[in-house]
């Protein structure tokens, strides 16, 4: 428990004060619950993950997933926590309720998941693929299909994973080879023959079955992307009454030795060595990446999430070090030989590195929890201009919250370390590993440098601008709205000054786009300018937070008559 840390208060204030998820209750989706009963989600999802699943981290890295006889055997701890974290409901939190779901809004799973994640990555990776899996299902799969998989996957029974990866076909998913031969073509079913690289959770012994999202292509199908189809492939295959029949010819060949996420095994498959695999298409033939993009975002959101717990824990970390280690005098002491040396958080370039680990940590957290609260009205909204907003709000912030959000993660574990200093680089303490950890968030699920290619060539473009000017839209309305705050109105001015630079890169490179001659220079720049976007967006977060604070801080002082500095300055005291 004791690496874990994690700022409860910020994460309660982006979603209670900031968001206000708690009116998602006025959407019939969500009308059963209340705003209580998210604080209870959310009371319950910290204690777990601080009682049950911290306890894994150590073992995960030092232990680790072994692969040992042709099978992979998770640390020992894994699976008592594994069977509790299925049989809470944690899996299906946000799925839906008649699946085996708990139906909650996906902004409210966020935050489970990030502490989730924060207490340790790798094991948290396996429930979360699964739950992916099962939307996957959930979303596309056949009343038949839904019925046999979708509970036992979101209670934790059996397990889940999305296989796309090959040797030639790593980003570029079209030159997958893997062959769906038919069978019973009328029934779905076809027989798998192939190899898959880089599965995630591909095998272990957590759970009594697997159950495989395969891309493969059927016979005579179309060369490229649009040839792809998606298959459910059962490790064994499930009788007629749900029990589990026969092994369905899929076997690990070996797992991957990992700079990180020790205790997730990423597994080299095989399917069909013996032409005995069996998988049943999900919906329509060749409609494969079609499926699985659709539900993409969730998943490029999670491996951003991943990145922000890891910030988070890393930020908490390094600040109760700083405020711990007792380290020279203080600067302005520096020629009073007699002055008493003090921690190191009084030295400006410890406080310049907190203070940089605390910005990204709750900017990109806000980022992340703003996007699945765009997901939750885009999916809950009756009124069709809502949900069209909604979601392409979903759609433009995506790419920066999985590429942003992981690549700052890295330089906040990277700071947390020098932090630390030479503590930091050693196994004792849980810094080293954070930074490990957090890496892979930036090259899995489309690598960082694929998603500022999707901002800039695709999102950017969609709908004629559509997405990028009702971006511009909202924080021009901010800006407007504040310009002249009391407090923050400098800072608005910086804001304003940022969002200029913004639009005429974006309009530049528009106009670049379209010229054969400079086609080539936006994207060449893509990834710095995903990273000004996030930074852009991420000063108009904090700022936007900091106005509901300032506000809600002001209510609080008339409410209890503090009309002067030190009357509020004590009730600040009082209530830290």
């Amino acid at each position: 428990m004791a690496h874990y840390k994690v700022d409860e208060r910020d994460v309660r204030f982006v979603l209670n004060e900031y968001l206000k998820v708690g009116d998602l209750t006025k959407y019939p989706r969500f009308d059963g619950f209340s705003a209580e009963d998210f604080d209870m989600v959310i009371t319950e999802a910290l204690k777990f993950a601080q009682t049950e699943i911290a306890e894994l981290n150590e073992e995960s890295d030092s232990v680790g997933a072994r692969f040992e006889d042709g099978k992979v055997l998770m640390p020992e701890g894994f699976h008592r926590v594994y069977k509790t974290f299925g049989e809470n409901g944690w899996i299906g939190i946000a799925a839906p309720p008649d699946l085996g779901g708990q139906g909650f809004p996906f902004s409210v799973a966020m935050a489970a998941w990030e502490f989730f994640s924060g207490a340790c990555c790798a094991f948290t990776l396996t429930p979360h693929l699964t739950a992916g899996a099962a939307d996957l299902i959930a979303t596309f799969g056949s009343d038949e299909l839904k019925q046999i998989f979708c509970e036992k996957m979101y209670s934790g029974v059996w397990a889940g994973t999305m296989d796309l990866t090959e040797p030639q076909a790593g980003s570029d998913v079209g030159a997958i080879r893997t062959a769906a031969k038919p069978l019973d073509p009328d029934k779905g079913l076809y027989k798998i023959v192939g190899n898959k690289i880089f599965i995630s959770g591909g095998d272990h012994d957590l759970t009594e079955n697997i159950i495989h999202l395969v891309l493969a292509r059927i016979e005579g199908a179309p060369k490229g992307i649009w040839g792809v189809s998606l298959f459910v492939v059962p490790k064994y295959r499930v009788n007629p009454d749900g029990s589990i029949g026969e092994f369905n010819d899929i076997s690990c060949i070996s797992i991957e030795e990992k700079m990180g996420i020790h205790g997730s095994p990423t597994c080299v498959l095989n399917f069909g060595d013996n032409d005995n695999c069996i998988g049943q298409l999900v919906g329509e033939p060749h409609k494969g990446i079609k499926y699985m993009f659709l539900l993409m975002n969730e998943a490029r959101l999670f491996v951003g999430l991943q990145g922000v717990s890891l910030a988070a824990t890393a930020y908490m970390n390094a600040l109760d070090y700083a405020k711990e280690r007792i380290q020279f005098r203080h600067l302005k002491d520096d020629r009073a030989h007699d002055a008493p040396p003090v921690p190191i958080i009084e030295h400006p370039d410890v406080r310049r590195m907190l203070m940089f680990m605390k910005s990204v940590s709750e900017a990109t957290r806000a980022m992340l929890y703003k996007a699945a609260y765009h997901h939750d009205i885009a999916h809950a909204s009756e009124d069709e201009k809502e949900r069209e907003y909604h979601q392409d709000m979903v759609d433009l912030l995506t790419p920066i919250c999985k590429a942003y959000g992981s690549d700052m993660a890295f330089r906040v574990t990277e700071y947390g370390i020098q932090v630390f200093g030479g503590y930091g680089y050693c196994r004792e303490y849980p810094m080293e590993q954070y930074c490990r950890d957090v890496k892979i968030a930036s090259i899995y699920e489309g690598t960082n440098g694929i998603q500022a290619l999707d901002l800039l060539g695709r999102k950017l473009t969609l709908k004629k601008g559509q997405l990028f000017m009702s971006y511009m839209q909202e924080l021009a309305g901010f800006i407007d709205s504040n310009t002249d705050h009391p407090k923050l109105a400098k800072y608005v001015k910086k804001l304003a000054d940022a969002r200029d630079v913004l639009a005429q890169v974006t309009l530049g490179f528009g106009g670049m786009i379209k010229n054969p001659d400079e086609f080539y220079v936006p994207f060449l720049n893509a990834c710095p300018y995903l990273e000004m976007f996030g930074h852009v967006l991420s000063a108009h977060l904090l700022l936007d937070m900091a106005v509901v604070a300032d506000r809600e801080l002001n209510r609080i002082f008339e409410e209890k008559g503090a009309g002067t500095d030190e009357a509020r300055r004590e009730i600040v005291r009082d209530h830290d």
